[in-house]
């Protein structure tokens, strides 16, 4: 196990470098260099060069009782380094049966397929067949710690190679000084009917009004266009809230005050949302109204479909509501709308 990190340092530094020198004195402790550098860096070891990369296709196997949710950040654990990563795609699932392989969405307990897997950072791993120790990882749930599967590398995929980003001279911090406010992001969540849209509208029009910049990034509109292609299952809703953090994410670095009203009904997809922000930028807000009355409201008719059977992952009744355990405020959704503009707008100012 420490030779195995040992070279995941050796390599994840001389990634840093274009040209990287090797360079050691004679002593005791030199014949163990060398025989590390000879496993890190030898013909073959890394495939096209010493660049880490930030996409894999890899074998797993799925040891937690809650399925695999592709979309969803995980912890990936690799020797020494632990990085985000998601799973984008599986790819098969095998019947250790027959040995042959079907086509899969999820994984399941006990469950081996392949996926295809991104880092939030480039890391340095070898196929499993190359290195055991520097091509085997851990999937970790990013809220309860839990080891969710246990990950064999096939090999890097081109695409997480040559993306570097790029530095502009025109930052957030110049946005937000030409816009003279500071920008934060507001999460708007819970129950359908809740009035997360009405009270994310009420906002943006005090706002407005106040001359501050502002968007609104809500849950139906956003599903109308950049995610008209996902449903409403655990591992859609897992990919949905991912794309609307890192739009939101792209529009908090334009300077501006971002509101999102999203039933986002999963705490581990939130975190993972707030997870992409700085501390002081991203506020968790609970719209707290009661089942009862969210099913009075039914201002788009979903519980009366639910009721009726024709819509069975309505969240609240047929799909299970999270709420949040430490928010960063919590509006009573019963309550006055202009109480609970006040209420936001105060958290703005902190």
């Amino acid at each position: 196990m420490l030779e195995a990190e040992a070279i995941h340092v050796m390599r994840e530094v001389a990634g840093a470098f274009r040209r990287p020198v090797l360079l050691y004195s004679i002593g005791k402790d030199s014949s163990v260099l060398l025989h590390l550098a000879t496993k890190a860096f030898a013909p073959g070891t890394l495939g096209n060069g010493l660049s880490p990369a930030t996409a894999y296709s890899a074998t797993l196997v799925w040891t937690a009782e809650e399925p695999l949710r592709h979309g969803r950040s995980y912890l990936l654990l690799a020797g020494s380094r632990t990085v985000p990563a998601v799973v984008t795609t599986v790819r098969d699932r095998l019947d250790v049966v027959s040995g042959k392989q079907f086509a899969a969405r999820t994984l399941g307990l006990n469950d081996i397929g392949t996926v295809e897997l991104t880092t939030d950072t480039p890391i340095c791993l070898d196929s499993y067949g190359t290195c055991r120790e520097t091509g085997s990882f851990l999937l970790v749930d990013r809220v309860g710690k839990e080891t969710m599967a246990a990950g064999m590398v096939r090999h890097a995929l081109r695409r997480g190679r040559n993306v570097v980003p790029h530095a502009y001279t025109v930052n957030r911090d110049a946005r937000q000084r030409l816009k003279g406010q500071r920008a934060k992001v507001l999460w708007l969540t819970g129950l359908p009917g809740a009035g997360k849209s009405t009270i994310a509208n009420a906002l943006e029009r005090r706002l407005h009004a106040l001359g501050l910049h502002t968007y609104v990034l809500d849950g139906d509109n956003v599903r109308s266009g950049l995610n008209k292609d996902l449903g409403f299952t655990p591992e859609d809703r897992a990919e949905n809230v991912r794309r609307v953090a890192e739009l939101t994410r792209i529009l908090l670095d334009a300077g501006l005050i971002v509101i999102v009203a999203l039933v986002s009904p999963f705490r581990t997809d939130r975190a993972v949302a707030k997870s992409l922000f700085q501390p002081g930028d991203f506020a968790e807000v609970w719209v707290n109204t009661p089942a009862e009355m969210c099913a009075r409201r039914d201002p788009k008719g979903l519980y009366a479909q639910a009721k009726a059977g024709t819509l069975p992952n309505l969240t609240g009744l047929g799909q299970v509501y999270e709420p949040p355990e430490h928010p960063d405020l919590v509006v009573d959704g019963a309550g006055s709308l202009d109480d609970a503009t006040d209420e936001l707008c105060a958290l703005l100012r902190d």
